[in-house]
């Protein structure tokens, strides 16, 4: 995902700006904060150091949090997180893979889907590490 340096400064997604294209201290210094504590990590790779995003939180609704991870497991799924449902929904149809939730917040994650689905697709391709096995979405 390609973000003008602004907008990305601003929303506090500077860890997912070239540091190259930083111009002062004050940027870098945002940089950095966003690295150290945002969700994302560093893995090396044949020697080359990589940027991954653990966590990518999509939205939050009614005390539900939707949530995609990096490096994730087929098929293509976002997760749905509150005190009392952690569950897994396919990106395609939002059938749900894996999880406990009630019937009430199951209505409302599928309410939400059907109008959200652009978000957790664009989430869920940004959020893709080269060595994904799953790879980004390209599903109806």
């Amino acid at each position: 995902m390609s973000l003008p340096k602004d907008v990305a400064l601003k929303m506090g997604l500077a860890h997912k700006l070239d540091p190259e294209d930083l111009g002062d201290l004050n940027e870098l210094s945002i940089w950095l904060e966003a690295l150290l504590h945002e969700a994302c990590s560093i893995w090396e790779e044949d020697g080359k150091l990589i940027l991954l995003y653990n966590k990518h939180l999509v939205e939050r609704v009614n005390g539900l949090k939707f949530e995609v991870y990096s490096n994730e497991h087929p098929p293509p799924h976002f997760h749905v997180k509150s005190p009392n449902v952690d569950a897994s929904f396919a990106i395609d149809d939002c059938r749900k893979i894996d999880g406990k939730i009630s019937k009430r917040d199951h209505l409302k994650v599928r309410y939400w889907h059907q109008f959200s689905k652009p978000k957790i697709i664009e989430a869920w391709n940004s959020t893709r590490p080269t060595n994904c096995v799953v790879g980004e979405y390209v599903g109806a």
